[in-house]
């Protein structure tokens, strides 16, 4: 009997202890920001009034976003943790674009093959070749652009478009001028179908490598030494290399991985849109900038929030409204800025 009475005591002991745990975590989590995602899902979902018509676009405007997060991550990891006005960040994206281009052209027997394996490993290929090829680029470009100008804003956003012009040009000789195909892997064209729904296999993908890009970027800046000297060196940088560390090349480090998240971008809107134009950076830019602002400069956990709203209201609103469609990622973003003027997650806040 007592031995019972002791095991339920432990019991609850245990489940209030849990409790108390969720609770702590709930406390930390800043919940309204999340909900707006689902909010905007329901709102579509009364709105469209088709179960098959919804659920298709849902799946397109989430692909969208996670597309646009994992250009805008690069950003937001070189304006948050460095401070820097990188208004070449476009650059990077066609460079990634294109390489993939030439990858994929140079393996017909990988991509054209009607085998799921061979154009997985086609992508994989194209996506390491282009972030490899981006995260140099962006090496040299800190090297001899931005090392000049470190906290100086204006300057930095003046030399970095002086910086994409020129890296425009650059890619002209080598790629030509004119607009490039580029197709899809064999079997990740085409769309599943079940009933009246039908779901493009190649946003799946899309999904799946969002998704990884932010997990991955989330454990290394929260649970590894890495990040933490990283988010040390940002508060303090004097203090950490007065304790040894050689901060500023990790911060190189840091403009890397943000060029080559840039490249990894390009082949993703590159494959998504299947042209790619020496231009098609810039014409990105302006979304880029609109998900960081609107997610808090420098939060990488506000940008995946504001690249999903983003990319849902373009699809529902590109299908409502035409018209409303030019302009209504602004008016979301004026909305927003309205409501929390620093962003969904400020880093101040945390």
């Amino acid at each position: 009997m007592r031995a019972t009475l002791n095991q339920k005591s432990t019991d609850e002991v245990t489940v209030n202890t849990l409790i108390g745990s969720i609770n702590r975590v709930l406390r930390k989590i800043d919940l309204p920001p999340l909900l707006l995602a689902p909010l905007l899902m329901l709102i579509g979902f009364v709105a469209i009034g088709s179960v098959s018509t919804w659920v298709t676009l849902t799946v397109a405007g989430l692909a969208m976003g996670m597309i646009i997060f994992i250009i805008a991550s690069g950003l937001t990891l070189i304006f948050g943790l460095m401070d820097v006005f990188n208004f070449a960040h476009g650059l990077f994206i066609a460079i990634g674009a294109f390489v993939t281009v030439t990858v994929l052209g140079a393996l017909p027997q990988w991509s054209q093959a009607h085998n799921l394996g061979l154009n997985l490993a086609a992508f994989g290929v194209a996506a390491l070749a282009a972030m490899l090829v981006a995260g140099a680029a962006g090496v040299v470009f800190e090297r001899l652009l931005i090392r000049g100008v470190y906290g100086q804003h204006l300057k930095q956003i003046l030399i970095t478009m002086g910086g994409m012009v020129v890296g425009q040009e650059l890619i002209k000789m080598l790629w030509g001028p004119q607009q490039m195909a580029l197709p899809l892997p064999t079997t990740l064209g085409g769309s599943y179908v079940w009933g009246d729904v039908a779901i493009e296999k190649y946003r799946l993908l899309a999904m799946a490598v969002g998704l990884i890009v932010f997990i991955c970027v989330i454990v290394v800046l929260n649970r590894t030494k890495v990040g933490l000297l990283i988010r040390a060196g940002v508060q303090n940088l004097d203090m950490v290399e007065s304790l040894g560390y050689r901060i500023r090349r990790l911060f190189i480090g840091v403009f890397a991985a943000g060029s080559a998240l840039a490249g990894l971008g390009g082949v993703m809107w590159g494959l998504y849109q299947q042209t790619v134009t020496p231009q098609m950076g810039t014409q990105v830019n302006v979304l880029i900038f609109m998900v960081i602002i609107m997610g808090g400069l420098g939060s990488i956990s506000g940008s995946f929030v504001g690249a999903i709203l983003i990319g849902l209201m373009a699809n529902y609103t590109g299908f409502l409204l035409p018209k409303v469609a030019l302009f209504s990622n602004i008016l979301l973003m004026m909305a927003i800025l309205l409501w929390r003027p620093q962003g969904l997650y400020p880093l101040a806040d945390r």
